[in-house]
């Protein structure tokens, strides 16, 4: 039995759209990185949704959640979990933590020390976790949404590239337009509460074993070898490109394909087109680029470089 990804994908929209204001692209993006089996990590200043939004999306999904507030003193065994000796029995159970759910939210993920931070790399890339040498498969669909705080640098750890690389987009969280936070305002004003979402009308709609579905959908996207090549001279034109002291990783080349496949999927197509291309790789790829220093101080960003990427490289015409 197959699934329509494009009429989930708005069901999905239209339930997180009534607790998100103007927040499309981030909704895009986490549709993305759900459907394309990836992992996402929000930035942005306090009070922009970044919590929310992954709320939002794990009422809409209708799928096991759990919030796990990462702090200085977090410990691996504090997400994972791990063995609990019973006097009763004499014999030792696993205990498994907050991790083993379909849906993760890591807030504030910079806050806890690497050897924390490490812990969800196991799941991230094999979907499992390992207590005391046993093996536990997590739940399917799994998804970590991870949270961070670009302005505080205090007491924080920076992901390093390894696990910057495991997360299939990065979405930054910006404050709203005029226009969008003046309806907030005003929904807020009729009684809307962002701490009752199930209340304020934010259901389920969909299933696990439909979210697979589509996922195994997505995969079966075609992509023509001109839309291939033309993904893999991105990911070579950012590995010479003056301004950059890292370029993109096979992964990230990997990631880039996949995430159009996804983009088209939800669009309704059986074939992405360089257009979807275009269209994720500012998710995609900026997270993974690391500028140069002297660049930095002239104010450059990785997606400006992605930007120019994307404007060098010649489109294949099918």
């Amino acid at each position: 039995m197959t699934v329509d990804c494009k009429v989930l994908a708005e069901r999905i929209t239209e339930a997180m759209s009534g607790a998100l204001v103007g927040s499309e692209r981030t909704i895009f993006a986490l549709e993305i990185a759900l459907f394309a089996r990836g992992h996402a990590l929000i930035e942005g200043v306090p009070g922009t949704g970044k919590t929310l939004a992954v709320r939002t999306l794990a009422l809409a999904l209708g799928l096991p959640f759990r919030r796990i507030q990462f702090t200085p003193d977090l410990m691996p065994s504090d997400i994972i979990g791990t063995t609990v000796f019973n006097p009763q029995t004499a014999e030792f159970s696993t205990r498994t933590g907050p991790l083993v759910a379909s849906i993760v939210l890591a807030d504030e993920i910079n806050r806890t020390p690497p050897k924390t931070q490490a812990a969800l790399l196991e799941a991230m890339e094999e979907g499992r976790i390992t207590i005391d040498g046993t093996a536990i498969a997590l739940p399917a669909p799994f998804i970590v949404c991870a949270t961070q705080n670009p302005i505080e640098y205090e007491g924080t750890y920076p992901l390093p590239e390894a696990q910057l690389d495991r997360f299939l987009v990065k979405i930054d969280a910006t404050y709203p337009s005029e226009a969008h936070e003046l309806t907030l305002l005003a929904r807020v004003s009729a009684g809307f509460d962002w701490r009752d979402l199930q209340g304020s009308g934010v259901a389920a709609v969909t299933s696990a074993d439909e979210v697979m579905r589509a996922q195994r959908a997505v995969r079966e996207v075609h992509l023509s070898d001109g839309v291939q090549r033309y993904i893999q001279q991105i990911i070579a034109q950012t590995r010479t490109h003056p301004r950059l002291a890292l370029g993109a990783s096979p992964r990230a080349g990997v990631a880039l394909l996949v995430a159009a496949q996804a983009a088209a999927a939800i669009d309704g197509r059986a074939f992405a087109t360089p257009d979807d291309v275009k269209d994720v790789a500012a998710f995609v790829l900026p997270h993974r680029l690391i500028v140069h220093p002297e660049a930095e101080i002239d104010g450059v960003r990785a997606r400006d470089i992605v930007a120019d990427v994307l404007a060098s490289v010649p489109v294949p015409r099918a």
